[in-house]
């Protein structure tokens, strides 16, 4: 089978030992068995990359890598999906400047403009559709939402009869809405983010720069923004929040005061996250896009929605999200889940 020449990795001696006081002459070949040589799965970069044959998968392979399923013959590789959105289930009633909280597969949307009225009536989505969740005490729309399905928080927006701005607070368990403590500041198009018993609400119409912390039941003072605005997307906890867009400005919050980041790219009309270092960005009108936050910078995503929409609203997490409702020019109940880029075995064809 030839020879191979000493270095440092293979100045092997023919009892298994290194030897690295003699790095000159070559490796026995009888030190060289074939069971050696075909379990090489990776070479030197300078001499390329190496595709084994294995009966079954790699359990833990890495990124980049490839391999030929002997037992299906079928070549293989482990790579980064493309971010994407794709169609979910409509929201069963039209609707735009609405509000929504949890995930991809157990989001809630509540609140909105049906074109006609305000609408109070909740929907909860399992990850394919929408059915009807409970109805909210006080119909509005341009209200904030943030929490889980199970246990979401709703504030301030505008309510009818007359038609005006309102601090109402509403709490919802999974099939009831009921009352919650009033928020001090009358308003709408805020931001919010949090849970139902440790919730973060900040800015709004007009141009707001307060923010707001809720304990469960009483909403008081927190830090107010360095920018005030309205119609602004929101990510993270209490006490570790993220305010962002209206139309690009971006703020960290600590608990007690904001502090200005990295801006967007571009302006947007929806957001969330879970933490305030990991956030998405989303825009339905020109350009329409997506934004991700690691924490210092935003980077523009290559995925679009669908449909392209304003007014609309977004919840889930950076990598696993969902947009719902919203202005296409005319309302609309499309709805779209967004998964973002994840590594993933994938089979390789030409």
């Amino acid at each position: 089978m030839g020879t191979i020449k000493r270095t440092f990795a293979n100045n092997l001696t023919t009892g298994g030992k290194l030897d690295a006081t003699d790095l000159s002459g070559t490796i026995p070949a009888s030190n060289i068995a074939d069971t050696t040589v075909s379990a090489v799965t990776a070479l030197p970069s300078a001499l390329g990359g190496a595709i084994e044959s294995v009966a079954t998968d790699p359990v833990s392979p890495s990124e980049g890598q490839l391999w030929y399923n002997t037992t299906i013959g079928v070549l293989k590789g482990y790579q980064l999906s493309v971010a994407a959105f794709s169609t979910g289930g409509n929201l069963s009633t039209a609707r735009y400047a609405l509000a929504g909280a949890g995930t991809q597969t157990t989001g809630l949307a509540f609140g909105g403009f049906n074109g006609t009225a305000m609408v109070g009536q909740a929907e909860e989505y399992n990850g394919s559709s929408w059915t009807a969740g409970g109805t909210m005490g006080t119909a509005r729309y341009r209200l904030a939402g943030a929490g889980t399905q199970t246990a979401a928080l709703a504030t301030r927006g505008f309510a009818p009869s007359p038609i005006s701005q309102t601090g109402l607070t509403e709490e919802y368990d999974g099939s009831t809405w009921t009352a919650g403590g009033t928020n001090p500041v009358i308003g709408s198009a805020s931001g919010a983010t949090g849970t139902q018993t440790a919730g973060l609400n900040f800015g709004g119409s007009p141009n707001l720069s307060s923010s707001q912390e809720y304990d469960g039941s009483t909403w008081a003072g927190g830090g107010t923004l360095n920018t005030g605005r309205s119609i602004l997307g929101g990510a993270g906890t209490q006490t570790a929040g993220l305010a962002f867009g209206a139309p690009t400005a971006t703020e960290s919050y600590n608990g007690t005061s904001w502090t200005s980041v990295n801006s967007l790219n571009n302006s947007i009309q929806g957001g969330c996250g879970a933490t305030n270092t990991s956030a998405l960005a989303f825009t339905g009108t020109t350009p329409i896009g997506v934004e991700s936050w690691d924490g210092t910078n935003w980077t523009n995503i290559s995925a679009t929605l669908g449909t392209p929409r304003s007014d609309f609203y977004g919840c889930g997490i950076q990598t696993s999200a969902l947009v719902f409702g919203g202005q296409a020019p005319s309302i609309t109940a499309a709805t779209e889940e967004y998964t973002g880029a994840f590594l993933s075995t994938r089979t390789i064809t030409t």
